[in-house]
């Protein structure tokens, strides 16, 4: 972070010198300037020598060489102020607040954004005593005010802490934090802090113990607390509070009670630091780069949860599980959601997942929603994921970590195979076809819901099957709106013009893509009525290379068919070859085809019978007594005709049984 300015003015240029100046120059050559000019060339300190390390721009102003309008434009730059007044004359103290500087300050600044001030008491070498008492009351009417340095450019008193103190102003402020005249935290900072104590306090009993302490030291300072150490804070809060310490474990009250106390002693710093290792920007707001981190998805891959994703959410739903029913209730459910600003799991969410009744979820159903974002919309998810506080409960750098990212579709069809483990199903047909009823089949459950998503076994392997019911009405504009990983075509058995809108539906827009097709007849259970198209189903799906369509009744609904969806998302390329063996227009044709051959050979092995059996004939005429009674001879002819005969029985039999 960049410090733009810290800008210096003079409280009463004409009437007496503050020494502004002089403190910068003092600043720079460490020793009190003979000359001082009227105004200070600007100047950068390099990171390297501030405390904060952080360069620092320093801009000085003169009323005698700069105009209002200049100081304006120097102040609109500028990150910190720091308005100078001399101790030794009450007059510049109060000119601080009832004439020009801080209103001037406040004016140069957008409507509703106020730019940190430091008071400047200078030429504390020639007053003895304080003048805070009169700054005081300055400081509680302006907020802005972050604190107030008594110092002196001639003796170099306190010259490093003002410019330590004006960048401490920008990068930890106060106002955010801390309201000084109700010496109380603001609303927004207790609501981060106790979000902050909800996703420490890791076994959810409401208290920080010694382990999720210095869990949560190391996380923020880089190491855990000595246990001398650990104890004298809990002892401070013991002894600050009626409510801080709970079974030797520190409460929400009692951690609130610390941040409090630490900028109270102007120890800003430290709850800063928990607060940007949580994630939040100087407004108290998670940042976008903190709940979106950058994730490259290519076109044609898709994202889904890995198993660092899993492993983190099972313990998120083991935290909140308090009863160990292996099922979150709606109030356990809320529990868990209170570390998000709004709560994102609707009653869409419980229609889309496998529920009990009592609208209880389990660890499945739990993924299964999980896994519904992370695919539809992975920014989305890892937004949730921020919220969780994944980042730093599994020490990863970001929330990617939890997501992977697919091979390009493209590429898994040219090999064949794919490595993804969920699949989208784009749900197709008519009004009135079956298709709410189908996804509810899916779930076991009768709420209707646009999504349904569960697993199912696919070649001993359990994957995730996305169903989307597409509306009736929607007209598909471009390629992405029928884009999936299979499309459910479904007729209603019992309608004649049903099977007319999938055929229309499958020749726009997937006849000539990618994207596999199955065709499921609806109502399998009432009598079917011809489809009123130019051919029946069956003869559709074997000219386009379909698999034979599938039967479904929502009455007795089967796991197998979502398996088999999920089998034509994972191997597209298989379709053509399966739809060969299951096609009933091509097992006719098969059956006619081994006939033919049975017939055929069957008058081969007669010809052959007949051929044989005449060679023996006409040998026996023409060989004289010695040869007919040659033993070797007749052994030959006795053994090939077994052997033709076994040999065309055998063949027989086989094409009997694959008729």
């Amino acid at each position: 972070m960049l410090l733009n300015a810290c800008t210096f003015f003079s409280l009463l240029p004409l009437v007496a010198k503050v020494g502004k100046t002089s403190l910068i120059m003092s600043l720079v050559g460490e020793e009190f300037p003979n000359e001082v000019p009227a105004r200070a060339e600007e100047i950068t300190i390099p990171a390297d020598v501030t405390p904060e390390k952080v360069p620092t721009h320093i801009v000085d102003y003169s009323e005698t060489e700069q105009t209002d309008e200049v100081l304006r434009q120097e102040i609109v730059k500028a990150n910190v102020v720091c308005v100078v007044y001399d101790v030794t004359q009450e007059e510049t103290i109060d000119k601080v607040s009832s004439t020009k500087w801080i209103p001037l300050v406040n004016g140069g600044v957008e409507k509703g954004s106020k730019i940190p001030i430091i008071l400047v008491g200078n030429k504390s070498d020639l007053r003895t005593g304080s003048s805070m008492e009169n700054i005081l009351p300055i400081m509680n009417q302006f907020s802005e005010i972050e604190t107030c340095v008594e110092c002196s450019a001639r003796n170099l008193k306190n010259i490093s802490e003002l410019f330590y103190y004006a960048q401490k102003a920008v990068l930890h402020p106060t106002a955010p934090l801390y309201d000084p005249e109700d010496k109380q935290l603001k609303p927004l900072c207790v609501r981060a802090l106790s979000r902050i104590f909800s996703i420490s306090d890791q076994d959810n009993d409401r208290v920080l113990s010694d382990a999720e302490l210095n869990c949560f030291q190391k996380s923020c300072f880089g190491n855990p607390l000595a246990p001398q150490a650990l104890e004298d804070v809990k002892t401070v809060v013991w002894k600050n509070t009626s409510d801080g310490i709970l079974d030797n474990g520190l409460t929400l009250n009692g951690f609130l009670f610390l941040n409090t106390l630490f900028i109270q002693r102007g120890r800003h710093e430290t709850t800063w630091t928990i607060l940007r290792r949580f994630g939040y920007d100087d407004t108290l707001e998670l940042t976008d780069d903190y709940l979106y981190p950058q994730l490259r998805v290519p076109l044609g891959c898709s994202t889904e949860l890995n198993h660092l994703g899993h492993q983190f959410l099972q313990k998120v739903f083991d935290k909140y599980d308090e009863d160990r029913d292996h099922a979150l209730s709606p109030a356990e459910l809320k529990n868990l959601f209170s570390v998000f600003p709004y709560m994102p799991w609707g009653a869409e969410a419980y229609s889309s997942v496998p529920t009990s009744e009592l609208n209880h979820v389990s660890l499945h159903a739990f993924i299964c929603q999980w896994t519904l974002w992370a695919y539809l919309d992975v920014q989305r998810c890892m937004e949730y994921l921020g919220y969780l506080g994944y980042p730093i409960l599994t020490d990863q750098e970001s929330q990617t970590t939890a997501i992977t990212v697919s091979r390009e579709k493209a590429l898994d069809l040219e090999k064949g195979q794919t490595q993804r483990s969920v699949f989208l199903c784009k749900v197709i047909g008519p009004r009135g076809t079956g298709k709410s009823a189908f996804l509810q089949a899916f779930l076991g459950q009768t709420r209707p819901s646009l999504y349904a998503v569960n697993t199912v076994q696919v070649a001993n392997q359990e994957k995730y099957l996305i169903l989307f019911e597409v509306d009736v009405e929607t007209e598909f504009l471009k390629a992405s709106d029928a884009a999936c990983d299979v499309a459910c075509l479904m007729y209603d058995f019992t309608d004649p013009n049903s099977f007319s809108y999938c055929a229309s539906i499958y020749k726009q827009h997937f006849m000539n893509s990618s994207i596999p097709c199955v065709l499921v007849c609806c109502k399998a259970d009432e009598v079917e009525v011809p489809q009123q198209y130019g051919m029946n189903p069956a003869e559709f799906c074997y000219k386009h290379r379909l698999p034979v369509p599938i039967r479904h009744s929502s009455l007795r609904p089967t796991a197998q068919i979502y398996s088999k969806l999920a089998w034509a998302a994972m191997y597209p390329m298989r379709i053509d070859r399966q739809h060969i063996r299951s096609n009933p227009c091509t097992n006719h044709l098969n059956r006619i085809f081994l006939h033919s051959c049975n017939q055929i050979l069957l008058f081969l092995m007669f010809k052959l019978c007949m051929k044989l059996t005449i060679f023996c004939v006409c040998s026996h005429r023409h060989l004289n007594g010695s040869d007919m009674s040659s033993t070797s001879f007749w052994l030959r002819v006795t053994l090939g005709a077994a052997m033709v005969t076994v040999l065309g029985f055998a063949l027989y039999r086989a094409f009997a049984r694959s008729k």
